[in-house]
Parts: structure tokens; C-alpha cells; sequence
């Protein structure tokens, strides 16, 4: 095999020195800048600077290092074609066949709330996307590398006789992602800025959530038997690195493959849970609604109870639990004869995994618990998108407002926060009835909030429940007193609502003549 000729100049060092020492070891020649340069032979090896090789010092406070023909010529020459090897060796050239290159770190840098706009000018990297294009593009003859995680890969392939063509081009096609992400990311965070943001020098640009054009890449995890009906067509695909605790990081233990619909109702499931942090909480989702939410002084105690809410509609359900789910609680998710589509939880114990082991149709996946939140949510519309920031609003006992001459009781007070957070995560219209931490009743996605709180009657009487003395949360305001009557006819004690109506007047005089008590939060959840 040909001496091979390897350029190294990467932002995240992470794994390098232990690549290049087996590069060397394997007799491939070392080029390499800057830091990487001095760091590769503070380890000892027998590194070229590229200032050497073009014979141009790195200039403009290293704005321009690797901007050369030497170099990209050097990956750019197509080694089957005669002209551009003769076009090499007249002007003395050598060919780089292997680039490793990351580049500048401007999400770290824009992320931190002091970075200024000549600070993230500065981390946009020219020269690094510039090379990794060329090699990229004569994939046939160069191998380029932007991934630790390929390191061990590759040199496994020099080792055995050379680098495959499926490896190049598979790592090309990497590359071109690599590079769209990362100036798609820039575009997103110039096109957020607010006008004038150019003249402020030296400080932090004021920017807006929705930039000019918005651009998002995602990564395939997936392809799925079908979409949301078996006509439809469908794939499963995730940001390229999920925040801590979102569903999109979950670790699949046994069960069939995920649906789209699958997918779809976990997530509605999962972080609906995860809400939920002072106590064991149990969340059973079927299309996309809650239908049984709970918690409890113990993890069996709070699945029970959120099972009890509609033991049918859970029948098929999404099982998503807060806690690791334990021996206990999965012996009464068996004993319920629940058929579960899904079960979630931050772990589950060898002893619960081996009660559900004969249930291999039972999907267990582990997510581990975390704060983050996504950072848009998205709609498709005809020929476009609608963006939003997510709702993370949760409302607090120090917003809530008394708005009626009976005050609710701590009791009270625990039951309407309960339902209110619940009601985030049920399809509009929403009325949800609750009691001992527990829902009784879950009226959904109906045009009429009279009807939802019909519905959601009738589940508690199905399911054998009381809704005297509940306290029931309202998405959205009542518009008319006749919704209030209606849910204190089914025995609201005390009821949680936004308020806001041009008839809040009316419908706070309704709840003092029907003696309960009633508290705005001055917040809306709708869910459509």
C-alpha cells in the first residue's frame, strides 16, 4: 500500500491523539494546524504544519490556514485521470487522502448568554467546511472523517488493505449533512437578530425566536411499516442530539417495532409524566388523550388509580410511569389484564422485565428523566408551517386568583393544580374532573365544552366513580355561565379556569349562587 497522507485539524481534540499515534503506527504521514498541531506533537509524533507544506503562515489571526492550492488541490484530484495527476506533479503537490476535520464550536459559543456578534462571527469556520466539501466530493479518493465515533472504523480498514468505497462514500454523504447543518445554523442565529444588531459593537444582539428563515435537520432513526393509516407511508426522525429526558432519547428493551401512532401518543404520554415530580405519577394515554392520569404515595398506588379513571379506554393504551418502574407495580399491570401497547419509565428492574418478558409484543422503553424541552413545536399546513414556542407555562399557587366569595381549601387547592395540569395535556376542548390526585372524569376534543363535561360524566359513571365534591379544570374560560352550571350539576365543589371571557362577571355570579369556589390562572392551554 502507498504511503498515505493524512490532514488532522479538528475543534473537539476528543479520541485524536490515540487516532493519529495508529495513523503513524500504520505508517500513514501526519499534516496538521494549529492547536492540533501542537497538541499531536506535545504527544510525540511526527507532525507537518501546513504552514510548512504551502509555505504561507497561518494569517489574520487564523482566518486563513488552510485556504490554499496545495492543499485543495492536494484533495480535489481525481486519481484516475491522468491530467490531474500530471497537473500535481508539475507544480509539486501531494494528494491528502484522509481529512479529519470539525469544525468551529458556534452553537457552544452562541448558546452562552455574553456572546456578542463579533464573538459568533468569529466561531464561523471557513476553511474547515471548505475542505471537508472537497474531500467530500472526491469521496472515490479521499476519506474524510468529522466523527470520533468513526475513528475505530476506518483505521480497522487501513489496517485490513485500505479504506472501502461504501466507508468513503457513506462518510461523504455525512459530511454534506454536517456542513448544511452547520450553516443552516448559522443562518438561524444571523437571521434571528434584530435590526440594528450590527451597530451595537461589542454587545450581545438582542434576537427573536423566529428567525427570517428557519432551517432544521433531522436524522432518520427509522422507517415504519406505515403511518397513521396503513396507506400512509411513514419514518421516524430525530434532532441530531435530543435533549436530556425528550422521548426521542428512549432505549427500546423488548416489544415490536414502534408505530407512528406509537410514537405519537407516548410522547403525549411521556411528557404528560413527566410533569409531574413530587410524587410517584402514572399517565395512560389512548389517542392522544389522556384517559387516566394519577399519583400516589407509591408507584402501584398511583397506576392503580389512574387505571381505575377508565379501565376501557386503557385497554390499548400508553402506559407512562415517573419512576422506575418496579417488581410491584408491573405484577398489578399484569393482574389488571391491561393489554399495553407501550410501557415508559425512567427504568425498569430485571424483576419487572422478566414479568412482561412473556408479552414480547409489550413495547418496554426506558427514557431517562430530564428538564429539557423542545424548542419549537411545528404544524404542518398547505405550502407551509406553523411554528410556536412550546408550553412550558405551569402555573404556580402564587398565580392562582380567587375570583369567588368561597375560597378553595388546601385540600382543594392540590386537586385544582392537579387537574389544571393535566388539562395542558388534553385535546381542546377540555374538561377534567379530579379528586385525591386523581382523575375522575376526562372530557375531550369536543366543539362544545358542554359537552366535554358530558363526556366526561359519563366516563366517571362508566368507570363507577363520584364526581361529588371534584374539582374540575377548564382549558380555556366559559364563555357562558350555562358550562359552569353544567359541571357543578355534575358535582364540581370548586373549579380552576383562565378567566378572560367579556362575560367573567356573569360566570364568577353563577359559581357564588351555586356555592362553590372558583380560582383564574390567567393562563390558556389550549391543545388542538
Amino acid at each position: 500500500m502507498a504511503e498515505l497522507t493524512a490532514l488532522i485539524s479538528v475543534s473537539d481534540k476528543a479520541g485524536v491523539v490515540d487516532f493519529a499515534r495508529e495513523l503513524h503506527r500504520l505508517g500513514v504521514r501526519l499534516l496538521s494546524t494549529g492547536g492540533t498541531a501542537r497538541l499531536l506533537m506535545d504527544a510525540g509524533l511526527p507532525v507537518t504544519e501546513v504552514a510548512e507544506l504551502t509555505g504561507f503562515p497561518e494569517m489574520l489571526d487564523g482566518r486563513v490556514k488552510t485556504l490554499h492550492p496545495r492543499i485543495h488541490a492536494g484533495l480535489l484530484a481525481r486519481r484516475e485521470l491522468p491530467a490531474h495527476i500530471a497537473a500535481l506533479r508539475e507544480h509539486d503537490i501531494g494528494t491528502i487522502d484522509l481529512l479529519v476535520v470539525n469544525l468551529y464550536p458556534f452553537a457552544q459559543a452562541t448558546a452562552r448568554a455574553d456572546c456578542t456578534l463579533e464573538e459568533a462571527i468569529e466561531n464561523i469556520d471557513i476553511g474547515g467546511p471548505a475542505m471537508l466539501r472537497a474531500a467530500a466530493k472526491n469521496w472515490p479518493d479521499v476519506t474524510v472523517l468529522i466523527d470520533p465515533e468513526d475513528y475505530p472504523r476506518v483505521l480497522a480498514e487501513i489496517e485490513a488493505g485500505g479504506v472501502g468505497r461504501n466507508t468513503r462514500f457513506a462518510l461523504a454523504r455525512k459530511v454534506y449533512a454536517h456542513t448544511a447543518a452547520y450553516d443552516g445554523m448559522v443562518s438561524n442565529y444571523l437571521g434571528s437578530l434584530l435590526a440594528g444588531a450590527e451597530d451595537k459593537v461589542g454587545a450581545v444582539p438582542a434576537r427573536e425566536p423566529f428567525p427570517a428563515v428557519y432551517n432544521l435537520q433531522l436524522v432518520k432513526t427509522q422507517d415504519m411499516r406505515y403511518g397513521e393509516n396503513p396507506h400512509q407511508a411513514a419514518a421516524f426522525y430525530r434532532e441530531g442530539r435530543p435533549g436530556a429526558g425528550l422521548l426521542a432519547g428512549w432505549t427500546q428493551l423488548q416489544g415490536k417495532e414502534l408505530s407512528y401512532n406509537n410514537i405519537a401518543d407516548a410522547d403525549a404520554a411521556w411528557e404528560c409524566v413527566r410533569s409531574f415530580e413530587d410524587l410517584p405519577a402514572c399517565v395512560i394515554v389512548k389517542h392522544a388523550n389522556p384517559c387516566g392520569v394519577a399519583v400516589g404515595a407509591t408507584l402501584v398506588e398511583a397506576y392503580h388509580k389512574a387505571w381505575q379513571t377508565d379501565p376501557t379506554s386503557a385497554y390499548g393504551g400508553i402506559v407512562a410511569l415517573n419512576r422506575p418502574l418496579d417488581e410491584e407495580t408491573a405484577r398489578r399491570i399484569g393482574e389488571n389484564k391491561q393489554f399495553v401497547e407501550v410501557l415508559i419509565a425512567p427504568s425498569i428492574s430485571p424483576e419487572a422485565r422478566a414479568i412482561f418478558a412473556a408479552k414480547q409484543n409489550v413495547r418496554l422503553l426506558e427514557v431517562p428523566l430530564g428538564a429539557a424541552v423542545n424548542g419549537m413545536d411545528f404544524k404542518r399546513v398547505g405550502g407551509g408551517m406553523l411554528l410556536q414556542t412550546p408550553d412550558v407555562k405551569n402555573v404556580g399557587h402564587a398565580e392562582l386568583r380567587v375570583v369567588t366569595k368561597k375560597a378553595p381549601t388546601e385540600a382543594q387547592l392540590a386537586d385544582l393544580l392537579f387537574a389544571w395540569k393535566v388539562a395542558k395535556f388534553v385535546k381542546s376542548n377540555a374538561i377534567v374532573f379530579c379528586g385525591g390526585g386523581m382523575t375522575l372524569g376526562v372530557g375531550a376534543g369536543q366543539m362544545s365544552r358542554i359537552d366535554s363535561a358530558r363526556i366526561a360524566r359519563i366516563k366517571a359513571g362508566n368507570a363507577g366513580l363520584s364526581l361529588q365534591g371534584s374539582a374540575v379544570a377548564s382549558d380555556a374560560f366559559f364563555p357562558f355561565r350555562d358550562g359552569l352550571d353544567v359541571v357543578v350539576d355534575e358535582g364540581a365543589a370548586c373549579v380552576i379556569q383562565p378567566g378572560g371571557s367579556m362575560r367573567d362577571d356573569e360566570v364568577i355570579a353563577a359559581a357564588d349562587e351555586r356555592g362553590i369556589a372558583m380560582v383564574f390562572t390567567g393562563t390558556r392551554h389550549f391543545r388542538h
